[in-house]
């Protein structure tokens, strides 16, 4: 039987070359992706020569790393990521390298092939590269609430202030020591109680303005409605740091939108353990963090992409 043709409640125990898919004990939107050691151990293997240097300056070079795990898994593995990508039933997944390995580049590696595999990265401006690495720690003086460790960090999309499409989101838990709470917070648009009427608000299609600050690299401001149709689905593009309201009833309209989100009962909270991932269809799930527990000694390291679907 073929993987794409599988409906959700029999893709739950789905079982390919080298992978299982099961649905996450978290979420049950979610699915927990698992590699077999040797697929993994294979796959590092086959790409321990390759830099980040090289996947930084090489385009091509990403997409070979992708098709070196698609040669060791299956043709269905990636339709059957791109399928729960696009799923409205579903739109997310966990997986990772299970302790396996601690190094850097082999998660840069990793990570890359399954950005590739679901389509292809954007151009991250506040790096300057396809990917973002950024640490959060004990003390911070950014410009935004990103690296801000102790405060709750409120649910949102990616890519609101970028004039490109964010179809799709991951993150990836690179380094982490001393660190309680801060657990990722997410929502599917689905779950949330309120969405009929913050939906079919009359300031539902307004195109509000959004500004980045200075550290992201992007001067050009973007117009962009809160919620919009994408294949034939009610779609949301909120973040409330960085979207610009002209009236006071604009503004009140964004803060009861967040406020909402933030006391819905569909949020979960998942935490990564160091070397796994989350992928996230960046339309129709708001993601967010909650607040550390305040530590001097503090550090986790994450890793972002986000990009478009590819035909």
């Amino acid at each position: 039987m073929c993987a794409l043709e599988v409906k959700k409640e029999q893709l739950s125990s789905f079982t390919g070359k080298g992978y299982s898919i099961q649905p996450h004990e978290k979420h049950d939107r979610l699915y927990s992706i698992e590699l077999e050691e040797q697929v993994i151990h294979q796959f590092l293997d086959e790409v321990k020569d390759i830099s980040d240097e090289q996947l930084e300056y090489i385009p091509y070079q990403r997409l070979l790393v992708a098709n070196t795990l698609l040669e060791l898994t299956d043709e269905v593995f990636g339709h059957t990521i791109r399928r729960i990508l696009n799923d409205r039933t579903s739109g997310g997944f966990t997986i990772g390298l299970q302790g396996i390995t601690t190094d850097a580049q082999d998660y840069v590696k990793f990570s890359t092939a399954l950005s590739h595999i679901a389509g292809i990265p954007n151009f991250d401006a506040m790096s300057k590269k396809y990917y973002a690495r950024f640490s959060v720690k004990h003390t911070d003086d950014s410009d935004s609430y990103l690296r801000q460790a102790y405060r709750r960090f409120t649910l949102h999309t990616d890519g609101t202030y970028v004039d490109e499409p964010t179809d799709w989101l991951l993150m990836m838990k690179m380094e982490e020591e001393n660190a309680v709470g801060g657990s990722s917070r997410l929502l599917h648009l689905d779950e949330w109680e309120d969405f009929d009427y913050f939906y079919n608000h009359a300031l539902a299609s307004h195109p509000f303005t959004y500004k980045a600050p200075a550290s992201k690299n992007v001067s050009e401001d973007v117009h962009r409605k809160t919620f919009y149709t994408w294949n034939n689905q009610p779609c949301i593009c909120f973040i409330d740091q960085f979207v610009y309201p002209e009236t006071i009833r604009q503004a009140q309209y964004l803060k009861e939108l967040s406020q909402s989100m933030e006391n819905s009962t569909g949020i979960v909270e998942l935490e990564l353990p160091v070397g796994d991932l989350v992928m996230l269809n960046n339309r129709f799930w708001l993601h967010g963090r909650g607040g550390f527990e305040k530590n001097t000694e503090l550090h986790r390291e994450l890793l972002r992409q986000r990009g478009r679907f590819v035909q």
